[in-house]
């Protein structure tokens, strides 16, 4: 079989043919990265403004995590948790020392990460003799794609087709204290929430709705689980999320910039609530592997010894400035928010979320679409002034060039197929439609 490294055709037909049609990918493979770009398989350079989902926190091909997971690649991937493993002690000892935690389970990804909390949490009232098992979360929050966190998700799409979902989960709207504390009751054992709703278009939480909702739990003894899988580990421009709210959890989970691109999740919790799990209560077979582990423990060195939070909160004024600036001048944006470097764009109607992807992406650079009407990125958090600035000089020449060209994309009529308006908007913009996501097209 040849390689597929530099054939798109041929890695298009064998994922139509051979993988299961769960993504709807853009008209590119990639196969090289340095730095905050990608290269595609006819080599050309795009910014990648998504950074892998906030995965890629050190960027593309850095030469001490190449070097970190070489090495230990060359001695041991993998060995069971039957033995000790060093990596993982050290890297529990590196993330308890940064954090509010005393104690840490590895696992391979923020969906496992958030299995465990709420395992974690429902054991921790078993063993204390106590019938709570109930997690209020957030409407539009997003913790993962198993059973077990679709059902903590509050967004029916992700839980509708694999009903019946798993029980004890109660939704409340973000941001609305009073809400969530009239859902409180005798069976409540934890309360489950985002500091930053990124997947349903990047909404951060007020602050004193955080500091209330922290009072609360302490006062009904409910356990306050942050699910940092997104916004942890520097991507916010403070190690953990939750220090810009001045408060701590009792319980988070982590994952996504942790391994810097290897697949790794975490769960966080004090010594209290660690007595939730006893021993075989709960377990992983990859999870804390030494591959794993040597990323971990090098993308935390790094971000620490660079001073790459310092950097995020340069580089993330720059961009809200120059996003402020352009929203003043082109009303069709009709908000920016986030926090550090994990911001949403929001425009109006007349330019959709999809039409804005495929115009950055016309011109190199790379972010994802929610829903309608929202751009997310979230890059690299070693960016640095001048990159961002590129970025947001090609948004201003996009809106510059849209307002004689709208990037719209409407509903099909009866007789207008999507691959018609596809065509259209071809047509009108310049920009080629490749993969756009249904629900952007209806």
């Amino acid at each position: 079989m040849s390689s597929l490294d530099k054939d798109l055709e041929l890695t298009k037909k064998y994922d139509k043919d051979y993988c299961m049609q769960v993504f709807a990918p853009m008209n590119v493979a990639f196969n090289k990265g340095k730095g905050v770009y990608l290269y595609d398989t006819d080599g050309r350079k795009y910014m990648d403004m998504i950074g892998g989902i906030a995965v890629n926190s050190l960027g593309h091909g850095n030469k001490e995590l190449v070097r970190a997971v070489q090495n230990q690649a060359a001695n041991l991937i993998h060995c069971s948790n039957y033995y000790y493993i060093p990596g993982r002690s050290e890297l529990a000892f590196k993330l308890c020392r940064l954090s509010f935690a005393d104690k840490v389970f590895f696992a391979n990804s923020g969906a496992e990460a958030n299995e465990a909390a709420i395992k974690l949490a429902r054991g921790y009232f078993y063993y204390k003799g106590e019938n709570r098992y109930e997690i209020i979360s957030a409407n539009m929050s997003f913790h993962g794609r198993t059973m077990g966190t679709i059902a903590a998700t509050g967004q029916e799409k992700f839980r509708k087709a694999f009903a019946p979902n798993v029980p004890g989960f109660k939704y409340v709207d973000f941001n609305d204290f009073e809400q969530l504390k009239d859902a409180v009751n005798e069976s409540t054992a934890a309360v489950m929430l985002e500091l930053v709703q990124g997947e349903s278009g990047v909404h951060p939480a007020d602050k004193e709705y955080i500091k209330n909702v922290r009072r609360l739990c302490t006062e009904k003894g409910i356990l306050l689980i942050i699910d940092e899988v997104q916004t942890g580990v520097g991507r916010t421009g403070r190690m953990f999320c939750y220090e810009n709210y001045n408060i701590s959890p009792d319980i988070m989970t982590l994952a996504k910039g942790l391994g810097g691109g290897v697949p790794i999740g975490a769960c966080l919790c004090t010594n209290k609530v660690a007595e939730g799990f006893k021993v075989g209560d709960h377990g992983s077979t990859f999870g804390g592997n030494p591959l794993a582990m040597a990323a971990g423990n090098c993308v935390l060195d790094q971000i620490m010894d660079k001073d790459i939070l310092h950097n995020v909160g340069a580089v993330s004024g720059v961009i809200f400035d120059q996003l402020q600036a352009l929203k003043d001048k082109y009303p069709v944006i009709t908000s920016v928010r986030g926090m550090g470097l994990l911001i949403g764009i929001e425009f109006d109607g007349t330019v959709s979320s999809g039409g804005m992807k495929e115009a950055l992406f016309s011109k190199g650079f790379l972010v994802s679409a929610i829903g309608k009407s929202t751009i997310r990125i979230a890059p690299p958090l070693i960016i640095s002034q001048a990159e961002a600035k590129k970025f947001c000089k090609a948004l201003a020449e996009i809106l510059k060039s849209q307002k004689k060209r709208p990037l719209q994309i409407t509903a099909a009529g009866p007789s207008e197929s999507k691959e018609q308006i596809k065509e259209e908007i071809t047509k009108e913009t310049g920009i080629t439609i490749s993969a756009v996501d249904e629900n952007e097209l209806e």
